[in-house]
């Protein structure tokens, strides 16, 4: 067994494990492993770890937006300490390493306990938590996309898709195709084995619309178990692939001629004490909730989506017939929207959110889906009418750029008193200082068109 579920079984499944090493890992803003690792020896559930609560205040180059109002307001200058306590839930192999080593993701915590609100794992809790006090439990599952690519150390030059077994790379679409997924079988048959290791329970794999493109599907549970497990696969498979001598990337849009990557999110709310769900009524039909939800989601995700969109490259994929929803309406069994209701039976209704990247970290995607469409409940609001067409002729409804994006995410005042005023200040900071940097950088478009015309 790999996957530990009680703070008493820690040491002993470390030591039939023989254990030798401990990655103590904290998913930061962008979702990748920040923290420590430490000798067995060295690793206790009795003893504190530390860590300096500024890494939730880096960029995703690594750079702090000391200047800004709100990251000093709630970082202060002293660079000081959080705790870090191990989640026994969490505790699992690292299946690719040399010697046994184990992995663990820590939970952040003031001194005195409190949790670290801005920390993403602290956010997603908060919003559980809020649905917990209704008595209500949000289930989830997340549709990851992303492309396997031929290695390619130079950013300068454009990214290609990678050779497979037959020597060829693809060089068309090959949507839903079992050759082509099996072009790369020795891949995801480690995939596969080390997933299995991990306990991440994947579903279905399938072969996106993109050139090199793949889609893996987790089941439903709880949200922050598909946040942990869609943390633990995008580390594993980016192992993987440079094993296999090619990239993986959950980069939105990381070619120009193909479609971006989404991480699809589907939810539903069940009741807690007699685990029905509450977006059917008795007799089956879609309950006054279902459609509260999906009137929050419509509200409420423009302003989310520098969370769900979280980079300038992510808006390279929410384009007009570039394969991913530019608006907010919604329809049954319909692609083209990004609010989509998938057609199931009473027990099994739920909503699809389509809009959220596969660059988005999981936990705050999770976390503000749910407090969207938790605002939808609250405020008891209703959906504009079902979309019967495709949805990709009408406007767009959605920032069209993560300038925009932060505009409206930083008037949204419904959405701050869910996620936390701490975590909006320090998310604000650091997407501006991205923003900000990306825009010091001189892009061969420009220089192609501008240089000698303008």
């Amino acid at each position: 067994m790999t996957v530990r579920t009680d703070n008493l079984d820690m040491d002993k499944w470390l030591t039939d494990n023989n254990i030798t090493e401990i990655e103590c890992l904290v998913p930061d803003l962008t979702g990748v492993a920040r923290g420590k690792i430490l000798p067995r020896e060295k690793f206790s559930t009795d003893r504190a770890m530390r860590l300096p609560e500024a890494v939730f205040g880096m960029t995703v180059t690594g750079e702090s937006p000391e200047g800004h109002e709100g990251y000093n307001r709630v970082f202060g200058f002293t660079d000081k300490d959080m705790v870090l306590l191990p989640d026994p839930t969490t505790l699992r192999l690292v299946p690719w390493a040399t010697d046994p080593t184990a992995q663990v993701i820590m939970d952040c915590v003031n001194h005195d306990g409190t949790p670290i609100d801005f920390a993403p794992r602290n956010v997603l809790r908060r919003v559980a938590n809020l649905y917990k006090e209704l008595g209500w439990t949000p289930i989830v599952a997340p549709e990851l996309e992303f492309y396997l690519l031929d290695r390619n150390p130079d950013p300068d030059i454009a990214l290609s898709p990678p050779i497979g077994r037959s020597g060829r790379k693809e060089t068309s679409r090959q949507l839903y195709s079992i050759d082509a997924v099996n072009e790369f079988d020795p891949l995801f048959e480690d995939i596969y084995d080390y997933c299995d290791l991990m306990g991440l329970e994947l579903d279905t794999l399938i072969h996106e619309f993109g050139a090199g493109q793949m889609e893996i599907n987790f089941l439903h549970d709880e949200p922050m178990i598909l946040a942990d497990k869609a943390f633990f696969f995008k580390r594993t498979l980016r192992e993987v692939a440079m094993r296999h001598g090619m990239y993986a990337t959950f980069m939105a849009k990381p070619m120009q001629n193909e479609p971006g990557s989404a991480m699809h999110i589907h939810q539903s709310v069940i009741d807690s004490k007699t685990g029905q769900n509450i977006f059917s009524n008795a007799d089956g039909s879609a309950s006054p909730l279902f459609f509260n939800y999906i009137a929050g989601l419509q509200k409420y995700l423009p302003a989310a989506m520098a969370l769900v969109a979280p980079y300038v490259n992510s808006y390279r994929r929410i384009v007009r017939n570039g394969a991913a929803p530019i608006n907010i309406e919604w329809g049954y069994d319909n692609r083209t929207v990004g609010i989509r209701v998938p057609i199931s039976g009473a027990a099994d209704r739920r909503v699809e959110n389509r809009v959220v990247g596969a660059d988005a970290n999981p936990y705050l995607a999770m976390a503000v889906t749910l407090a969207c469409g938790y605002l939808g409940i609250k405020e008891k609001l209703q959906p504009s009418e079902v979309t019967m067409g495709s949805a990709y002729a009408h406007d767009y409804q959605l920032p069209r750029g993560l300038s925009e994006a932060l505009r409206e995410l930083e008037n949204s005042k419904a959405l701050h008193e869910v996620l936390g005023r701490n975590f909006i200040d320090v998310y604000l900071a650091v997407k501006e200082a991205e923003h900000d940097e990306f825009m010091r950088v001189i892009s061969p478009w420009e220089r192609e068109h501008l240089l000698m015309h303008v």
